[in-house]
């Protein structure tokens, strides 16, 4: 990829990746010729309905879920929001999060003035803490409404060993509905064992070559949430509004490519991240890897990566260095990053992830999340080791 600045290298695959050509294939006809209201009743909306049927039952059968318990909505942060908001409001109650979640969750909960539980220095909930704090509610007498749990970090790509949170959340409030932000996850992991033990999980489609602005939430059979979004009734009275056609084939289409794909690409990526980290690693000193180890796609802690993270979040930070400042010489390089979740692109201060984890001020004022997709190349990882380099080394000399 080239830019009016020379070579471009993309890295902020976590913020959004590129769409896969086999989405915008599928999304076309929806565009132009098919563009009927599937709510109708004529012909031309029936198979406006057809393609979103076709469309449930692929998305259905890649996430491991009944059609029915898949609701197509606007991204991630509507699914967040409608599980968190939703179960609170149907079944009343506290709602209950980590300290390293999406905002799309954390602000939620935080508005209902809910419960925020600890996290660890690699990001990943404390699950003794969540369990004191689950049976603190109990004991008030109160009602655990929901559980919201990340299965990736979206800023430092920390894996959540999910089937182990499951057990302290069935285990210490079983009424409870749990849910989990799996918008970093669909690349990377067998989202079907997340769907397995969790009642509500969401995606966003632009996180895995979707179009942006659309969204798929498993809600499973059984579990009730009162709606966000009222009026027409699609989506089983659960999300209403006229259904984007185009944006829902377009997400199946690419949420199968993913799934397809995966196993290569979570080699391929895994590889391209550790030339990345050591490129960098060895030519600059005090730089600190927020989540030591390579990234792997192993659910729980090994012998060489206390956590495991995510191929696709390479996330360091460089002691007296200015995020802001080492963006604007990357951007200047060609090199498109992050400091933290796009959402808070622009932050001064570290972000809430990184106070969570405990990262020292020096380190988490210069954090650099470069993440990396289907779209990466290892020309992509020189360049970025090289403008990397130089950047950091031009902010500490003129200092």
């Amino acid at each position: 990829m080239t830019s009016s600045v020379g070579r471009l290298a993309y890295l902020d695959h976590a913020a959004t990746t590129p769409m896969r050509e086999s989405a915008i294939a599928a999304m076309a006809p929806y565009l132009a010729e098919h563009y009927a209201n599937p709510s109708g009743s004529h012909r031309f909306s029936r198979m406006a309905r057809t393609a979103i049927d076709e469309a449930r039952d692929d998305v259905a059968d890649v996430l491991g879920c009944a059609p029915g318990e898949v609701v197509f909505t606007s991204g991630g942060t509507e699914g967040d929001n409608a599980a968190v908001f939703g179960a609170v409001r149907r079944h009343g109650g506290v709602a209950v999060c980590s300290a390293v979640e999406h905002h799309a969750v954390l602000h939620c909960v935080e508005h209902l003035h809910g419960e925020v539980v600890v996290a660890d220095r690699f990001g990943l909930i404390d699950l003794a803490a969540l369990k004191q704090t689950l049976e603190r509610v109990a004991q008030r007498g109160e009602r655990v409404a929901v559980v919201s749990v990340m299965a990736v970090n979206n800023e430092v790509g920390t894996i959540t060993p999910i089937r182990d949170v499951a057990r302290v959340v069935r285990g210490s409030a079983e009424h409870a509905v749990f849910h989990s932000d799996a918008v970093q996850a669909a690349c990377w992991l067998d989202v079907r064992d997340i769907v397995a033990v969790t009642d509500v999980v969401s995606f966003s489609a632009h996180k895995f070559g979707g179009p942006k602005g659309m969204g798929v939430m498993v809600v499973k059979k059984g579990v009730t949430l009162e709606p966000l979004i009222m009026g027409g009734g699609q989506e089983r009275d659960r999300r209403s509004g006229t259904s984007n056609v185009a944006g829902i084939v377009a997400t199946a289409a690419a949420l199968r490519e993913t799934v397809t794909t995966r196993e290569a690409e979570v080699v391929r990526v895994a590889e391209l991240k550790r030339l990345l980290i050591e490129g960098i690693c060895s030519q600059l000193p005090d730089v600190l890897e927020t989540v030591p180890g390579v990234g792997t796609t192993e659910t729980r802690p090994s012998a060489r990566n206390i956590a495991s993270t995510v191929p696709g979040v390479a996330h360091l930070c460089f002691a007296d260095v200015e995020s802001e400042a080492l963006l604007f010489l990357l951007d200047e390089a060609g090199v498109c990053a992050s400091a933290a979740s796009a959402c808070a692109s622009g932050a001064m201060e570290p972000s809430h992830v990184l106070r969570a984890m405990g990262v020292p001020s020096r380190f988490a004022k210069g954090a650099l999340r470069l993440s990396l997709g289907h779209t990466t190349t290892s020309d992509d990882v020189a360049h970025a080791v090289t403008a990397v380099v130089a950047s950091v080394r031009r902010l500490r000399t003129t200092q």
